[in-house]
């Protein structure tokens, strides 16, 4: 845990104006269901689809394409020429109306109507509720902010209609005094929390966080608990709200000379025009290729679109470099991020606690694995894990880590079970690796530090500036950190397995000059057992639910992220037991 005399560089105000111009009518539906859900979309930029948004997307197919016209409103007391004929029939979908003065914006499903007098018909997905006012707050507050719009711009609007696709049923709903000054009081009050830059609190045991897409984001129960660092953490009073596992996997292409190309929704690779495989995106999380493979500017553009990254590594599996879209949004996110790293006394109570963590879990792999665990190392590495959390300087805990990894290392070979020469263990060496166990744990790391860089984008970080690995010109200083607690417990653990197992030997390497390299297939099984190591579900220690390795490195870098921005007092690193 942090210590009374650490500083707290997340309470220093934020640097930026984190209010966008105007309030998008959905954010006001958002803010009234969970303040802290608007603030998170609006403010930090964060979306993840759920079946009730793709559901509502697709029963809003019809009602987004644009279409009729809607007449420009006349002026009061003016009347339409119409030659004696009643005024015309409006019905106009798809329409974007918005109004500096009320600060927001919309786009309307349906706008229906004649003349100047209209109506607003918002389309939900769901059946019509048997509540007080026909629907709930959240939708009739949205609704009303439309018909303010309207009559913003010039339009007649008392009423608005909510459209229930799967009762197929309207509900009427009246404009009073009431709903109109509610609707100004939240418009008022979303403006004012995204200007204060302080996210909302968590809501507590709410039946609302179940079905939020966002909840794998938010983490409610997790945030609520490490908010309290006075209180003892009862895993009974969190819920499993977090996916145990992601359905969007990475793709590996290493085959030399294969083109990756879009077909539709999938991604074709191909070796001299014959299709080896075929891949939907959405279950994308990542493209990975090695050496001299092509990827086509279509597909680019697609997995760009759809945030999905592209990583590039050598053909023997350095990692070079990486292709995303869109930068993530939450500027908050990072403007906290580059305050803290570049201030020493503020990053190193995190770093102490990444480097804690490392050596724990180092500590663990050893009593699961080696033959007859040294008591002598144990302690060791138990006295030097305590020394990390009251380190003094960068440079302090760099050299406690340095004596922590030897101390490890050196009894690396008590946990293979091959005593042959092939699996010779003389202590870590890289650049080249000279021997097969660093071949392999080179190329493990690699994978692992390519995951938490993909990790820290999603989230909304540079992954380029850490807070324990100094800034350096294309070192991924952030993903470095994020991998160090994962090092021992996934990457070292692969290696010990393969070896084990065995999976892997001397005719998956080729030595030259007295550097090891693993083949086309050795990096084959390699990669295999890495997934297979990464999708492994285990009970977390702290919050009891079962999730696997690589969805616990996503939930590491959002509890960073939260005691960045001051709701979580000290980093809470990840120790296997």
């Amino acid at each position: 845990m942090a210590t009374a005399s650490e500083p707290t560089p997340v309470d220093a105000p934020m640097p930026v104006d984190p209010v966008p111009d105007l309030v998008p009518a959905r954010m006001l539906n958002e803010f009234a269901y969970c303040p802290r859900l608007a603030y998170l979309e609006w403010v930090q930029g964060e979306f993840a689809d759920s079946v009730d948004t793709v559901e509502g997307r697709f029963q809003h197919r019809r009602v987004d394409q644009p279409s009729g016209e809607l007449p420009e409103a006349l002026p009061d007391g003016a009347e339409a020429a119409t030659d004696g004929e009643a005024p015309g029939r409006i019905h106009a979908r798809s329409v974007t109306l918005s109004d500096e003065s009320l600060g927001a914006i919309a786009r309307i499903d349906l706008v229906e109507g004649r003349g100047s007098e209209v109506t607003p018909v918002d389309y939900k997905h769901g059946k019509a509720p048997d509540v007080p006012g026909g629907a709930w707050e959240p939708e009739r507050v949205q609704l009303c902010l439309q018909g303010l719009l309207l009559r913003a711009n010039g339009y007649a609007c008392t009423e608005g209609m909510l459209y229930f696709v799967e009762s197929r049923e309207r509900v009427g709903i009246p404009f009073d005094d009431a709903l109109v000054a509610r609707t100004i009081e939240l418009l008022q009050d979303l403006r004012r929390v995204a200007a204060a830059g302080q996210i909302p609190p968590p809501l507590v045991d709410s039946p609302k966080c179940p079905r939020c897409s966002l909840v794998g984001i938010c983490l409610p129960d997790e945030v609520n608990l490490l908010s309290a660092p006075d209180q003892p953490i009862n895993r009974d009073d969190l819920r499993r709200l977090v996916p145990s596992r992601d359905d969007a996997l990475p793709l590996y292409v290493q085959t030399q000379g294969a083109v990756v190309g879009k077909s539709g929704d999938l991604l074709e690779i191909k070796l001299k025009g014959a299709v080896l495989q075929k891949a939907r995106l959405m279950d994308v999380s990542h493209l990975a290729v090695y050496g001299n493979v092509q990827v086509t500017s279509q597909a680019l553009r697609e997995l760009c679109a759809r945030n999905i990254p592209v990583c590039y590594f050598s053909y023997g599996g350095w990692f070079q470099g990486i292709t995303s879209g869109m930068a993530h949004k939450n500027v908050e996110l990072r403007c906290r991020q580059y305050a803290v790293a570049m201030v020493p006394d503020a990053s190193l109570p995190i770093a102490r606690r990444m480097i804690f963590g490392k050596i724990k879990n180092c500590r663990t792999l050893l009593r699961r694995n080696h033959k007859e665990p040294p008591p002598a190392v144990l302690a060791e590495l138990d006295r030097l894990a305590g020394h990390a959390l009251t380190a003094g300087s960068a440079e302090t805990l760099l050299g406690i880590e340095g004596a922590a990894a030897r101390c490890y290392f050196s009894e690396l070979q008590g946990m293979l079970k091959d005593d042959s020469l092939v699996f010779d263990f003389q202590g870590r060496n890289r650049r080249p690796p000279r021997d097969l166990v660093n071949a392999l744990l080179s190329f493990i790391y690699s994978m692992l530090i390519k995951q938490a860089m993909v990790t820290a984008l999603a989230v909304g970080f540079d992954p380029y500036l850490g807070f324990y690995h100094q800034p350096k010109y294309g070192k991924p200083a952030l993903a470095l950190d994020l991998a160090e607690e994962f090092r021992p417990i996934v990457a070292d653990s692969v290696c010990i397995g393969l070896i084990n197992n065995g999976e892997i030997g001397r005719e998956h390497v080729i030595s030259r000059g007295g550097m090891v390299a693993l083949t086309q297939n050795g990096r084959r099984k390699v990669i295999e057992a890495y997934e297979r190591r990464v999708d492994t579900t285990i009970t977390h220690p702290m919050f009891g639910y079962a999730v696997s390795y690589r969805r616990i490195m996503e939930i590491q870098a959002r509890l960073l992220a939260r005691h960045l921005l001051g709701e979580v007092r000290a980093y809470p690193v990840f120790r296997t037991r």
